[in-house]
């Protein structure tokens, strides 16, 4: 019932003030579900050592298994509605092969403050994690955390190597999909992005994809699975085809959260930060769109 509230809200306020219904779907969008607060309550990973570290006028929850100042580490970035602790399926085999690991809060995420949030924020609060731990021998994102890590490379962070797990990679797309979920229209949604704009001075169109990973000199593993229904597998083939150095591994039935704590997923994305060749080459010409290598 509340859903159909919300639904028949959002339709009849598009059609009767489309630019105050823009600005509250804006909010919506920009507001993580409870259930990130909730999971933050739980007891953390053993071994892990809580910090704050201060970006801004706020400072963001951080979890460290290791030490980050003697051993090369690996830098976690969660999705959307998640948390820095949910990379604690790959700790024991992050760990076991030498490696620090650190996870963080997103604001409005976690034990860190805040209520709303934007993927420009969630680059921002990237880059000064990075900046604070310095250069990482990788880092790892999940969903939107991927899109945030593949951001912030392009402005400056640190990583030799870069594993994407379930990537989102059309923010267009992402406003879409809100849109139909809670029945706005399509004017209303593109009024909402426009809001979007010109508050954060940033254009949806220059955080897709493919506009940005060309630049990105790293190689990169992207994780996708066939039947992710929160990000298409098209989106993690297409960070595969415009990357330079991008290899994809494509899953079958693990879904979009799943994928994450697989253990062949998990031994597949040890391995290339090791080092190792894994997965497959996408090629992409003019003759050929895309393809396999």
């Amino acid at each position: 019932m509340q859903y159909l509230l919300i639904r028949t809200g959002f339709a009849l306020g598009g059609w009767l003030a489309p630019e105050a219904t823009a600005a509250r779907a804006g909010r919506l969008f920009g507001t993580p579900l409870p259930k990130s607060r909730e999971a933050a309550r739980h007891p953390l990973p053993q071994g892990s050592t809580r910090i704050d570290v201060p970006v801004g006028d706020h400072a963001l929850a951080a979890y460290v298994w290791g030490d980050p100042a003697r051993q090369p580490h690996v830098l976690f970035s969660h999705g959307w509605s998640s948390h820095g602790a949910r990379i604690d399926s790959w700790l024991p085999a992050l760990t076991a092969t030498g490696y620090a690991v650190i996870g963080f809060d997103q604001l409005a995420h976690g034990r860190s403050p805040g209520n709303h949030t934007t993927l420009p924020g969630f680059r921002d609060n990237l880059l000064a994690v990075g900046r604070h731990f310095g250069p990482a021998a990788a880092v790892i994102g999940h969903s939107l955390g991927g899109a945030a890590a593949m951001l912030a490379l392009d402005a400056g962070l640190h990583a030799e190597r870069v594993v994407l797990v379930a990537p989102a990679a059309d923010p267009i797309d992402a406003s879409r999909r809100f849109a139909s979920t809670i029945g706005l229209a399509m004017h209303v949604c593109r009024r909402m992005r426009a809001q979007f704009e010109s508050h954060l001075g940033v254009r949806f169109e220059d955080m897709q994809a493919h506009a940005v990973v060309p630049h990105l000199a790293r190689p990169a593993l992207i994780v996708h699975d066939l039947r992710d229904r929160e990000v298409p597998w098209s989106e993690g083939e297409r960070y595969a085809r415009y990357w330079p150095h991008a290899r994809l591994l494509t899953t079958d039935g693990l879904g979009h959260r799943r994928i994450l704590d697989d253990p062949e997923v998990i031994r597949a994305g040890v391995d290339f930060i090791g080092g190792r060749v894994v997965g497959e080459r996408v090629v992409s010409t003019l003759e050929l769109p895309y393809g396999f290598a």
